[in-house]
């Protein structure tokens, strides 16, 4: 009788123990799982040759996205005939897939040199900060030259007023920044998250929906509520380069000249692939 007393006794202890540091020792090791200091990328080749090849690819790609762009803002600075909102606006773009281009292309080309797959937890932070930034800008830019080009063949006499010098500043200023905040939001709100499903990404880059793969935390609501944000303000900006080109093809084809249409679709039909290229890539 005691001896079953004994084992009864030493039950309950031993369940009361395990349901005191259960939580406790899950918690410490979502603490310790979420202490990454490095993600692993996703490598292109596993051969040495195919790696080098790879590198060999993404510098000529590398160089020749340097070169058109470079060329264009060369141009752009130097040529005053070339001051002017359009040119402005292009310069802004150029910058932009500069800077979309180095901020994932080097990293990629490094590790296939140097046969790598590491990048530390505050370059994958930077990397997509440096993202969100670059595409929500390079959205904005776009739909300023929409209306650039709805302002320049719909309004012509107004087009010195309504973009003037302080004006096509203040613009691009609104574009640079509303990307900065959007950024800071969407990364900080990405990073929050505890990631405790290993640190390896399906990704040559940092990639925000691999991130969220590894998170152990189902608080997704964040992460769709700023997301909900995004889609709306690229749906409005979309809709606007929409209307903005019907009231332009309108415009246009009520010109009496066709030489006059040719030109007024010479000028905007570089902007529309520009566009098109961004959508399906």
């Amino acid at each position: 009788m005691k001896m079953l007393l004994r084992k009864r006794i030493f039950a309950e202890f031993s369940m009361c123990f395990s349901l005191w540091t259960g939580p406790k020792a899950k918690r410490h090791q979502m603490s310790n799982s979420s202490s990454i200091t490095k993600f692993l990328l996703l490598p292109f080749a596993v051969t040495r040759e195919l790696q080098l090849l790879h590198f060999a690819l993404f510098l000529g790609i590398y160089l020749a996205a340097l070169l058109g762009n470079g060329l264009i803002l060369t141009a752009v600075a130097c040529d005053h005939r070339l001051h002017t909102p359009m040119y402005f606006f292009l310069l802004n773009l150029a910058l932009l897939d500069l800077g979309c281009i180095s901020t994932t292309v080097p990293k990629a080309m490094a590790n296939s040199l140097w046969d790598s797959r590491a990048i530390s937890y505050a370059g994958c932070v930077i990397q997509v900060f440096l993202i969100v930034v670059l595409f929500s800008t390079e959205l904005s830019v776009l739909t300023i030259m929409s209306y650039d080009r709805y302002v320049a063949i719909c309004k012509p006499l107004h087009y010195g007023t309504l973009l003037g010098s302080r004006a096509c500043a203040q613009m691009a200023a609104a574009a640079w920044g509303s990307g900065v905040l959007y950024a800071l939001l969407y990364t900080a709100n990405t990073f929050s998250l505890p990631l405790c499903q290993g640190n390896a990404l399906d990704q040559f880059f940092c990639e925000i929906p691999q991130i969220l793969k590894l998170s152990c935390s189902h608080s997704y609501l964040r992460e769709i509520w700023v997301l909900m944000v995004a889609i709306c303000l690229a749906f409005g900006c979309f809709v606007f380069i929409l209307f903005s080109y019907v009231w332009i093809f309108r415009a246009v084809l009520r010109m009496p000249s066709r030489q006059g249409q040719l030109k007024a679709f010479s000028t905007c039909l570089p902007h529309l692939f520009v566009v098109s290229l961004f959508v399906i890539s």
